[in-house]
C-alpha cells in the first residue's frame, strides 16, 4: 500500500530540516494514527540512525557523528513508564550536548496523557526544549477513501464508520472483502485486532476504564444531555464532568452546542458526542454484544446490526457533508464557523456562518434510498426561519447532499434558485452569491 496524504505534516518536518539548526520536534497522536509510518516516510532520504542496545552508545554515535542525521524515539511513553527519569536524561542531553550541533531529534507518543503531561506539560524537564510540535490527528474521509479507491461512495462510507481517519484500521480491513465480510472477519471475530482495540486503548490511558466504559455506552446510545449520562451511568454528576473532560482531552469525546451560540462556555444547550468513529460503532454496536460474540454468535449480532446501520451512516454522512464543505468553500461561501444547529423548536444538519458578511448556509444531508425532491428543500426553508441568527437582512442559502441524488424537479429548482447540491459527496450545482 503506498502511503497517502499527510502533505502538512511532511511539510512541516520538511521545513525544520532545512532550517540549520539543532532541532527537538515531537510528534504525538492516537494509537495507529500514522506516525510512524509518517517519520518513515519523512527520514527515507535522510541519514538517521538504526537502533541501539543501550543508551550510551546513542549517546556515543551522536558525540562522534558529524554529520547532520535524525534520530528517531519511537513510544516515548514507554521509556517514561520504564524509567521516569528519562525525561531528565533527555532534558540533559539537549541542554548539555545537541542543542549546539546539528541534529534531529524526533520524538512519539501514542499516549496522549503522557505525551501532553510528561512531554508537552509545563512541569516536564522537557518544557521549553522542543523547537516543534505537530499532533498527528486521523486523516479527512477525502484521503482514506483512496483505502478502497475504485469502490462505490456507500462502501466507502460504511468501512468509514468503522475506521474512521486512522490509517492502520484501513489497513485491518481487506480492500478484496464487502463491507460485511470485513465486519465480520475482523471487528466481530475474537482475535482480530479491532476486536479488542477499544479495550486495549482505554486501559492503558485510563486508571478507572470500567467507569468511562459506562459513559461511552450511554453517549453511543444516545444518552447525550449531561443529566441523561448521570442517570444512566450512576456517575454523580462532578465525577461525569471529570470523566468526560478526560475524554475530551483524549479526543475520544466532545461537548457540541449549536454553530449559533453566541456564549459557548455559559450554554446549557452542551451535547456530548464521541468524535471517535471507531469507538462510536464500537460502543454502539460491539460492547453490549460481547457475550454473544464470546460464544461465536457473530452472524446474530450482524443481523442486529444490518438493521440499525442505515441510521448510523446517516450521522456519518453528516460529519462527511461538514469535511466536504470546508473542502468546497472557495466555490460556496468563505464561511467561519460550520456545525449541527438545534433548539426546542427542531434541528438542522448543518449550519454555516459568515459573521462578516452576515450570510448564513442551510445544509440538509439525506443518507436514504430515494432522491431528494423539492420537499425536503421546501421543508429546509421552513426550518431556517426558526434559527435566530444575524439582521433581519441576512443573506440566505440553501444546501442539499443525498445519497441517491436528486429528482429532475428538484435539479430545475436548484438551477433556477441557485441551491447546492450534492451527490454523495461531489457537488453538482452550485450556489449563487449575492454579492451586495
Amino acid at each position: 500500500m503506498k502511503f497517502i496524504d499527510r502533505a502538512k505534516e511532511l511539510a512541516f518536518l520538511e521545513e525544520k530540516w532545512n532550517e540549520p539548526k539543532a532541532q527537538f520536534v515531537v510528534l504525538w497522536g492516537k494509537r495507529r494514527v500514522g506516525k510512524t509510518e509518517l517519520t518513515k516516510q519523512f527520514i527515507k532520504d535522510k541519514p538517521h540512525t538504526t537502533g541501539f542496545s543501550v543508551w550510551e552508545d546513542i549517546f556515543e554515535y551522536i558525540k562522534k557523528k558529524k554529520q547532520r542525521f535524525v534520530l528517531v524515539i519511537d513510544e516515548f511513553p514507554y521509556l517514561i513508564w520504564s524509567n521516569p527519569g528519562i525525561p531528565s536524561l533527555f532534558q540533559k542531553a539537549w541542554d548539555e550536548y545537541w542543542r549546539e550541533g546539528s541534529l534531529y531529534v524526533i520524538l512519539l507518543g501514542s499516549s496522549m496523557a503522557m505525551m501532553e503531561n510528561e512531554v508537552l506539560g509545563y512541569r516536564s524537564p522537557l518544557y521549553g526544549r522542543r523547537t516543534g510540535q505537530w499532533r498527528v490527528d486521523p486523516m479527512p474521509f477525502s484521503s482514506v477513501c483512496k483505502f478502497r479507491a475504485g469502490k462505490p461512495f456507500a462502501d466507502q462510507l460504511a468501512h468509514f464508520s468503522i475506521a474512521g481517519g486512522i490509517p492502520a484500521y484501513w489497513l485491518q480491513l481487506s480492500s478484496e472483502k464487502d463491507f460485511e465480510k470485513n465486519l465480520t472477519d475482523h471487528v466481530l471475530k475474537k482475535g482480530g485486532l479491532l476486536y479488542d482495540e477499544v479495550e486495549f486503548i482505554l486501559r492503558e490511558e485510563l486508571r478507572e476504564p470500567r467507569y468511562y466504559f459506562a459513559m461511552l455506552q450511554a453517549i453511543a446510545h444516545g444518552k447525550r444531555k449531561l443529566s441523561e449520562i448521570v442517570n444512566a451511568t450512576g456517575i454523580n454528576q462532578p465525577v461525569a464532568n471529570k470523566y468526560l473532560s478526560v475524554l475530551a482531552d483524549l479526543k475520544i469525546v466532545e461537548r457540541e452546542l449549536p454553530v449559533t451560540e453566541e456564549k459557548p462556555l455559559k450554554s446549557k444547550k452542551g451535547l456530548y458526542r464521541i468524535t471517535d468513529e471507531f469507538f462510536l460503532f464500537w460502543f454502539r454496536f460491539i460492547f453490549p454484544k460481547r457475550g454473544e460474540l464470546e460464544m461465536g454468535q457473530a452472524k446474530d449480532v450482524l443481523d442486529l446490526i444490518k438493521k440499525e446501520l442505515s441510521q448510523h451512516l446517516g450521522a456519518t454522512y453528516e460529519k462527511v457533508a461538514i469535511e466536504t464543505l470546508w473542502r468546497n468553500r472557495e466555490k460556496l461561501l468563505h464561511f467561519s464557523a460550520i456545525g449541527r444547529w438545534w433548539d426546542n423548536n427542531g434541528e438542522i444538519d448543518i449550519v454555516a456562518l459568515d459573521k462578516d458578511r452576515d450570510t448564513i448556509l442551510f445544509c440538509e444531508v439525506k443518507w436514504s434510498e430515494k432522491p431528494v425532491g423539492t420537499n425536503i428543500y421546501e421543508e429546509l426553508k421552513q426550518k431556517a426561519q426558526k434559527v435566530q441568527w444575524g439582521v433581519k437582512t441576512r443573506k440566505e442559502y440553501f444546501c442539499l447532499f443525498s445519497k441517491k441524488g436528486f429528482t429532475d424537479a428538484m435539479i430545475k429548482l436548484a438551477e433556477e434558485e441557485g441551491i447546492a447540491l450534492f451527490h454523495e459527496d461531489r457537488l453538482v450545482v452550485s450556489i449563487r452569491v449575492n454579492k451586495e
